[in-house]
């Protein structure tokens, strides 16, 4: 199976070119990344998605667009741009059981700045801790004690809080504010006033105490400290920024688990001898030895040996899948049996698995519809709150309330703000549920999609492939009076050999295992939608539909009369009780006669009934589309539970079908994986391509099922509207933290020190509901 790439959104107005990615760091909130998106897209040309929650911008530039003037654009900023380096080198075989392995810190070392935020983080606690504790008890404060507060806090106002400090000085050279302009802002106006009031106030008398309230107190200016409030203020942000760093790269583990799965090395097989090289020296055509245990090191098709291939970390199945010569195996794989041959078909980025992965990316770097409203907010948040904040101090000295009240009013104005949780809201879901759904099997292509499962009521399954195995085999052969059933399978068999149809290959098949080599066919022509024609051995054979191969005005000349009569009232009844039995009934016939019948059968999947009652219980309407014959298709419609059935549809007809459904009011998936089905899952609200359908099919898709397996298509709704549902989850408490916190900090209702935990812990919360669905289970599961 391959899985295309989904084509990047884009201006329809912009030029044709490529899309670039670029790895930004120096982002702490969503305001950082709207201005930045800002900044790109003002370039001509050029169309920018920044992701807070990746870390990326995706860019789609004209052919040739240099891409430093992106980066310089982005260090103008004040932020820093990179290109993604490059895939590192192959570790030669020889050393890869050495030294390269020996340095595990080199090779899975931890995230530098997750690194130094737990060091920062660590500090921070192990100095604020007393300083809180000894503002908040009272019986703890001794002789002297602020002074040794001030001792415990200016090392985590000054150096704790340092990321925040130098973030907001270069955003304030650049004439911008984000969270961490809020954050120190707060924490400095926290620490400077504590120094007036030690120094130039009354508080640095020895013998002096403090009450700690969730509201301002009413002293005077001179008398009051924040040292905690600078202190616990520092110490929850970073605790908070810590957790989030970190549940973002578990966020983006299942993507990152996808892109390790391939082999390092390989052993290739020229002339007989075996050599063990670097996964780097593959090509196509190389043949290559996979011995049980081992990875398969890229996709193939195995030339010798039998074996069971694991694929459960590709497709999420868990039964191992029997491979035999001829059959086409995936890149890393797990053969659990027997030693195989295999001749590679795609290498580097042309496999399942490096494809697999950049369609994850994709979606991952997209946006949903329903993140456009939160990133018009993030924009103007940080310039509204300090204006709310400003007002406050304002109106509190007003209304004739105490320095410290008002002060303390706007503080906790200035911390409690949190654009952090909008911008994390959509990307970290993103992140999750792409990842997840990776991991069993399905490929979402964009966050748009998830929107389309949300309205669909409506669900269109093909049926040969999709349904039903989509593997037909030949169950019987009736040949007409007079005729000889072997030489009708013979000569259907070789015009058949020509075809791509599945029922043409399981002719040609079956006549080949039964009857050795076939006959050449010359003058083929495949009459669409109706059956074949060729030449063979100086006879015109036509396969296919009676009326093509019996009717009234034949293709090849017969008149209907004649060829009816040659027919037989036997084969009519033989071929009227095949059908009622839910089987194909394929005519053969040549010089203007009907020869025989060729009765075949397409199994159910065994998962099938099962699936279309998960469709059910989604709310969805089942609807079977099929060219087969309206009894073959009621019958394996009943036997799955499926009640609409539309049948007899050529191949071009069939997004004429959801257009009709559509024009119903219907909002209509479509599930399906052959080439004629690709108009109709591009014409459908919502199309579900089978990963073992054609590339056709999966590039007009939105969702590609890696199994075979219509279970599938239920996860994949499923995970879809779940995780659309915990995007909707963590922007409405995102915004509604922020419209309930904000005048509750305004009207001096909360202490500063409090306000600063509640702001870290909504960022935490949005990360930590967007990982339950690390937790989703697919129905096999």
């Amino acid at each position: 199976m391959a899985v295309s790439t989904a084509p990047t959104d884009r201006d329809p107005g912009s030029p044709a070119g490529s899309d670039l990615e670029l790895q930004i760091a120096g982002m702490t909130c969503a305001s950082c990344a709207m201005r930045i998106e800002k900044k790109l897209n003002k370039l001509e040309a050029v169309s920018a998605t920044v992701n807070y929650a990746t870390e990326k911008a995706r860019v789609s530039v004209p052919a040739g667009y240099d891409p430093a003037l992106l980066i310089a654009e982005v260090t103008k900023a004040g932020y820093t741009a990179t290109l993604p380096p490059p895939p590192a080198p192959e570790i030669p075989a020889a050393q890869a059981d050495g030294s390269a392995e020996g340095d595990g810190s080199a090779r899975a070392g931890e995230d530098p700045e997750l690194r130094g935020l737990r060091h920062r983080l660590t500090g921070s606690i192990a100095l604020s801790v007393p300083v809180i504790l000894l503002a908040m008890v009272p019986p703890l404060q001794f002789t002297d004690w602020q002074w040794a507060s001030l001792t415990l806090a200016a090392p985590v106002v000054v150096w704790g809080a340092w990321p925040f400090h130098r973030a907001a000085w270069l955003n304030a050279r650049h004439r911008t504010a984000t969270m961490d302009t809020l954050v120190s802002l707060g924490t400095t106006a926290a620490f400077l006033w504590s120094l007036y009031a030690l120094f130039l106030g009354t508080a640095g008398a020895p013998g002096m105490t403090d009450h700690f309230s969730l509201r301002p107190a009413h002293s005077g200016a001179s008398d009051t400290i924040y040292l905690e409030v600078a202190a616990g203020v520092t110490t929850f942000i970073l605790a908070g920024r810590f957790f989030e760093k970190r549940a973002k790269r578990r966020a983006g583990a299942a993507l990152r688990s996808l892109l390790e799965l391939g082999a390092k090395d390989v052993t290739l097989l020229a002339d007989g001898i075996e050599t063990r090289v670097g996964i780097a020296a593959l090509r196509v055509g190389s043949e290559f030895v996979v011995r049980p245990g081992e990875k398969i090191a890229t996709d193939g098709v195995v030339i010798a040996g039998t074996s069971a291939v694991d694929v459960s970390m590709m497709t999420g199945e868990s039964v191992p899948v029997e491979v035999g010569m001829g059959d086409a195996v995936a890149g890393a794989t797990v053969n659990a049996g027997g030693r195989l041959v295999v001749r590679a078909t795609r290498v580097g980025t042309d496999t399942q698995l490096a494809q697999m992965a950049t369609l994850v990316e994709e979606a991952q770097t997209g946006k949903a519809p329903v993140q456009r409203l939160a990133d018009r907010v993030a924009g103007v948040f940080v310039p509204v709150v300090l204006g709310i904040a400003v007002l406050t101090l304002i109106g509190w000295l007003v209304a004739g309330a105490t320095a410290v009240e008002a002060f303390t009013a706007a503080v906790a104005v200035l911390v409690i703000a949190c654009p952090c949780a909008l911008g994390l809201a959509t990307p970290t879901a993103l992140l999750v549920g792409t990842g997840r759904g990776a991991q069993l099997g399905v490929l979402i292509k964009g966050p748009e999609v998830l929107e389309s499962t949300r309205r669909v009521d409506t669900v269109v399954l093909d049926k040969t492939g999709t349904v039903t195995v989509g593997a037909m085999s030949l169950v019987d052969v009736l040949p007409a009076a007079g005729e000889d059933a072997a030489e009708v399978l013979r000569l259907a068999g070789a015009l058949e050999h020509a075809s791509e149809h599945p029922i043409g290959r399981a002719v040609a098949a079956a006549a080949a295992d039964r009857l050795g080599p076939l006959p050449d066919v010359q003058e083929f022509a495949n009459l669409e939608g109706r059956g074949v024609r060729g030449r063979v051995e100086d006879r015109l054979v036509l396969v296919g539909r009676g009326s093509l191969v019996g009717g009234p005005d034949g293709p090849d000349g017969s008149d209907g009369p004649e060829s009816t009569d040659r027919t037989g009232a036997g084969l009519v009844a033989a071929r009227t009780e095949a059908e009622r039995a839910g089987r194909t009934v394929v005519t053969v016939g040549w010089s203007g006669a009907v020869r025989g019948l060729l009765v075949l059968a397409d199994r159910v999947r065994p998962t099938s009934a099962e699936a279309v009652a998960g469709l059910r219980r989604l709310g969805l309407t089942p609807v079977m589309l099929t060219g087969d014959n309206a009894v073959v298709a009621r019958r394996i419609a009943d036997e799955v539970g499926i009640g609409e059935v539309v049948a007899e549809v050529l191949p071009t007809d069939k997004a004429a079908v959801v257009a009709r459904l559509q024009a119903e009011g219907r909002v209509v998936a479509m599930v399906g994986d052959g080439v004629n089905d690709a108009p109709a899952l591009a014409r459908a609200d919502l199309g579900l391509a089978m990963g073992t359908g054609t590339d056709v099919a999966i590039e007009a898709s939105d969702i590609t099922l890696v199994r075979a397996d219509l279970r599938s298509a239920v996860d994949a709704i499923r995970l879809s509207r779940r995780t659309l549902g915990t995007i909707k989850v963590n922007l409405f408490w995102a915004f509604a933290y922020n419209v309930a916190a904000i005048p509750v900090a305004a009207f001096g209702l909360l202490n500063p020190m409090l306000a600063g935990a509640a702001m870290a812990l909504s960022s935490v919360f949005v990360v930590g509901n967007s990982l339950r669905l690390r937790r989703f289970r697919g129905t096999d599961r």
